[in-house]
């Protein structure tokens, strides 16, 4: 009982001295915002969009039936309180930024980190989707990678910057070879990659499937989950990432407005924390 009250008595005395030092009230929004339930969460929900309660004022952006932006808005998420495991099976260090867990497997090879995980879920969707031929993605040399050249057999020889395409294998166009096309992904793209290949979107654009984005080594990325807008034209976005060690795919908190949360206002060149990571400028970027 003694240790409850002391824990109670430092938390209200951090909140005080919020109010009086800058960097302490920034400190206390985030150690706030990461026990406090938040009221917009439906715990006992098993989708983004069943978990994720709309802001009062807001209603969800419609899209087609069939549409990426559907795909990703009904994605599936294990229970409420599930933990983000890392590659090796092991409890990533830090809980407190998440509010769900989707269902993508994590390789134990380790490779499918924050960019890989939404170039994953990208390509599942067109496999999907009958839409295949459509899969592909430059190399961080620029060099095109598609998973029709693949399944006929078309291997990369990389030598630096040089990538040379031969077919050395034989034609193979199952799920399990489509997996090792990904692993080769994984390997040679990344976010600076995404970052010079993709189209730039302005905030005013923006749609469910966009990316938030810093390209570099390591830069980080994350994607619009689903989108709401209020009367006068205002929107607020989802946002789920992957991460870097390779670790569950998971929705994140808003650290920075825990009323918000998880949803965020979203605009360019804004400096934007999200979890365990800061945009200090931001970029949006979309797939093809």
């Amino acid at each position: 009982m003694k240790k409850i009250v002391l824990t109670f008595l430092v938390l209200i005395s951090l909140i005080v001295l919020a109010f009086q030092f800058k960097p302490v009230k920034q400190i206390a929004h985030h150690v706030v915002a990461s026990i406090e339930p938040q009221n917009l969460v439906a715990k006992d929900s098993l989708t983004i969009k069943s978990r994720v309660k709309i802001p009062e004022g807001y209603q969800r952006v419609a899209y087609e039936s069939g549409s990426f932006a559907e795909y990703l808005r009904n994605y599936k998420l294990k229970p409420f309180g599930s933990k983000i495991i890392n590659y090796d099976e092991s409890e990533y260090f830090w809980q407190g930024g998440h509010i769900g867990i989707l269902e993508v497997p994590v390789p134990k090879n380790g490779l499918q980190q924050c960019a890989d995980a939404l170039i994953r879920i990208r390509s599942e969707y067109l496999w999907d989707n009958n839409r295949k031929n459509e899969i592909g993605f430059n190399f961080t040399s620029g060099h095109y990678c598609s998973w029709k050249n693949y399944a006929e057999g078309y291997r990369p020889k990389i030598n630096g910057n040089k990538v040379v395409f031969n077919k050395t294998a034989g034609a193979n166009h199952s799920k399990e070879n489509f997996y090792k096309y990904l692993n080769l992904i994984y390997m040679y793209s990344g976010t600076l990659s995404l970052y010079n290949e993709l189209e730039s979107v302005d905030d005013s654009n923006l749609h469910i499937g966009d990316m938030l984005i810093k390209g570099g080594t390591p830069g980080h990325i994350v994607m619009i989950c689903d989108e709401v807008i209020n009367d006068k034209g205002e929107k607020l976005f989802l946002l789920f990432q992957g991460n870097t060690p390779a670790q569950s795919v998971h929705l994140v908190k808003n650290l920075e407005d825990s009323d918000m949360s998880p949803w965020y206002d979203l605009k360019n060149n804004a400096t934007i924390p999200v979890s365990n990571y800061t945009f200090s400028s931001a970029k949006f970027v979309r797939f093809k």
